[in-house]
């Protein structure tokens, strides 16, 4: 497991170049709230931490992981925007569900990147148990929404 060496919050604040006068878009998934809630806030206080001033932050909430790519699509339609951090969590079921959001998004969010010569930051937990998830999501892994911001 790639977490197991990284751990998600841990990073060198100094390699960081300053934020200020910079903006960005968090589009986030509401499916899994507890977890993308979780992302997002540590996402925001990452860029917040790093000069981003909390009125150049917006978010944008989409139903699920799935609609993360339309998400940030539709925010860089609208122009302005250094960068969008998609956040979403897909949990594994008993169906092949799982590999169909996880393809749709990752291939989407990749598209829409390349489409605006934007970075679009692939923040999509892809995880086996809500556990795996919570660990990702502030747990003992850290936070994903930190290391995408």
């Amino acid at each position: 497991m790639a977490t197991a060496e990284h751990h998600l919050s841990d990073y060198d604040p100094t390699s960081v170049p300053s934020g200020a006068g910079r903006r960005f878009a968090l589009v986030v998934s509401e499916w899994n709230k507890e977890i993308t809630d979780a992302l997002r806030e540590g996402a925001r206080a990452t860029l917040v931490k790093h000069g981003v001033s909390a009125s150049d932050i917006v978010e944008e909430w989409v139903p699920g992981s799935f609609e993360l790519a339309s998400g940030a699509q539709f925010v860089l339609e609208r122009g302005g925007f250094d960068a969008v951090v998609c956040l979403g969590s897909v949990v594994r079921g008993e169906t092949p569900h799982f590999d169909f959001v996880c393809q749709g998004a990752t291939q989407g969010i990749m598209a829409v990147g390349l489409k605006f010569s934007v970075p679009v930051i692939f923040g999509l937990l892809t995880d086996d148990t809500m556990d795996q998830a919570r660990d990702r999501s502030g747990g003992k892994h850290g936070n994903k929404g930190v290391d995408c911001a």
